[in-house]
Order: structure tokens, then sequence, then C-alpha cells
């Protein structure tokens, strides 16, 4: 594959307000270190995360500008010197945080995200190092493998890694974006009884059909912990995946069956919301903090997509030249599953 000289990639401007400006641009193509893999990127998805960026309400060190997008995948065009893990050719998918590689999350791994901290895979040619790519699941087109890094191995590092989910777990998913329609299809292939969230009866017929046993408008049930209970026979969930934050956490919570798992990773309704502690320890239950994972989570999850046969859901991939309406979507929350951008 002939590698070019320029290409065309996005960047985030910082604006006076402390909101960012996107823009498509020219750059040179980088060269890779000697450590360094130089990846022709076919595609990038996106996260509720990266609204916040572009809006200046995420919670990061201030840069005037930025490649954004953690998530991506593509191809190995060249490589390094002392690069071993990887040959020219391979299809790979880039780890959220390049340097938490396994075990338990350092001091200095939140600043190795990408699209954040680090410049991120909106362009058409990045440089990573060697240690922050994985291998793509078997079958996977780029655009599906560039749904994973941060949305599915959040799913799994709540669900499966910290929650240890089981065969019959009842399992609560909040919404369908990325995070939580991952959930359902791990849910599903797990043999768990997936109960499905959102205000669009379309999206809760979508679920339906990916093989969630219980659907609940939040519109017309405002308080959906009692229809959570009611159709798990009184018992509630063993398993929440709570994304929405100071707006659903009550209800999350009122939710829980004794001995279960709530995984606090978003804030789709604002940050924040107060964990009782009584209530906890009554109901022998553990609440976690979830900042997606490591490569081993992600290489982990792989394998069960591998095994499972699971698909990632897409609901749309725009062009670079569209990335804009790309945002536009997602901070509308019009989509089920995950928004991508080809490249």
């Amino acid at each position: 594959m002939t590698i070019a000289q320029m290409q065309r990639r996005a960047a985030l401007t910082r604006q006076p307000d402390g909101t960012y400006r996107l823009a498509i641009h020219e750059a040179p193509v980088p060269t890779p270190a000697e450590h360094e893999v130089l990846l022709r990127v076919h595609a990038a998805s996106l996260n509720r995360r990266d609204v916040y960026v572009l809006r200046g309400q995420y919670p990061m060190p201030p840069r005037e500008s930025l490649v954004p997008l953690s998530d991506g995948a593509g191809e190995v065009v060249a490589v390094g010197a002392r690069v071993t893990r990887f040959k020219t050719g391979e299809r790979v998918a880039a780890t959220f945080f390049q340097s938490w590689l396994q075990g338990r999350p350092s001091a200095e791994t939140p600043g190795s995200a990408l699209g954040g901290q680090l410049d991120g895979m909106l362009a058409q040619y990045v440089c990573l190092s060697q240690e922050g790519l994985v291998r793509i699941p078997q079958g996977y087109s780029y655009e599906e493998a560039a749904t994973l890094p941060c949305a599915a191995v959040t799913a799994w590092n709540g669900l499966v890694k910290r929650g240890r989910m089981r065969p019959g777990d009842n399992v609560l998913l909040l919404g369908t974006g990325g995070v939580s329609v991952f959930g359902l299809q791990f849910a599903t292939a797990a043999g768990a009884r997936a109960l499905v969230t959102s205000s669009s009866d379309e999206k809760l017929a979508h679920a339906k059909r990916l093989g969630a046993t219980t659907t609940i408008n939040y519109r017309s049930t405002p308080e959906w912990s009692g229809a959570v209970r009611a159709a798990t026979g009184g018992v509630g969930v063993q398993q929440v995946l709570e994304v929405g934050g100071v707006g659903t956490l009550a209800q999350s919570l009122a939710s829980l069956a004794p001995g279960g798992h709530i995984a606090l990773i978003g804030g789709l309704a604002g940050f924040g919301g107060d964990i009782p502690a009584m209530a906890l320890l009554h109901a022998n239950a553990t609440a976690s903090g979830i900042y997606v994972g490591s490569r081993a989570d992600f290489e982990a999850m792989n394998a069960f997509i591998d095994q499972h046969r699971i698909r990632p859901v897409i609901d749309r991939t725009y062009t670079l030249d569209e990335a804009g309406a790309a945002y536009q979507q997602v901070e509308a929350g019009q989509h089920f599953g995950k928004v991508v951008i080809a490249l």
C-alpha cells in the first residue's frame, strides 16, 4: 500500500468561551518512532464523551487544538524499527487508554486517553504505540471494529469484569446508546435477561428484536423502578449499567436486587448523584465507577465477541466531511447503537 505524504484529518480548535470548533484540514502524514505503528484509519466512531469535549464540558486540561475521537480502526501500513507486536497489513483497533495494558489503572492512565489528553482517531493516518492496539474480531469490517474501544469495553467491564454477570441475571440497561446496546448484546449472549428503558417506543421495539425481555418507556412510566420490580417478580435486577447520572441514579438504585451491582458510567441526564451507603449495606450491593477498561479487557471482550458472533449495531455511517452532522446526531440522542465516520 502506498503511503500518502499528506492526509485529511479533523481538528478541534479552542474558542474564547472554552468550547471547540470542528474543522477538516490537511496535515503531513506522521512517521512512526521505533516503538510506534503507522495506522491507515478506515473508520472512527463517536461517543457522548466526544460531544462533551466539543462543548468544553469534559473534565480535562484545556488544549488549544486536538484531533478528536477516541475510537478508530484501520490497517497497519508501517512499523517502527523495534515494533514486535504487529506487522504491516494487520487489521487493528486502538485502545481508549494507550497506557492501561492490564490489571489496575495507574495515576497516569487518564493522561493516555485518545481524543482528549492525546490526539485521537479522526484522521486518515495516526501513529500509535504498538502497546495501544488490539487485533479486531474475526470478520469485522473497519466500521464495526471502530465501535468497540470505548462503548463496548465499558459495557464489558461494567457487566462482566466488575459485575461478574451470570446466566439468569436480570440486567437493567438505560437507553439505547452505544454502551447500553452493547450491554444488551453481551447480556443476551451470556444467558442473562435484559430490561431496557427508552423514551422511544420505536427504539424499544428494536431492543426487543435484539433480545430484550422487558422494555419500559420512561416517559409514560417516570417511576420506572416499580415496573422493573414488577417485571422481575419483585426481586429487582442484579446488574445496572447506569449511564444517566443524577437524573436516573435514584431509580436505578431502587431497581437493584439484594447482592446486585450498579456500574456508574455516565451523565446523560447530568453528572453526579448521591450513593446511599446504608441502602447498599442493607442490600449487600456494590457500586463501581467504570472508566472504560484495559487492553486486556478489550482482548477478553473480543474473544467473547468471536465466540458468540456478536455484531455491533451501527445506526448511521457518515463521511469525514459530514463529521459535524455526526456530532449533531449523537448530541440529539437520535441514534440507536453507534454512529460511525468512514475515512
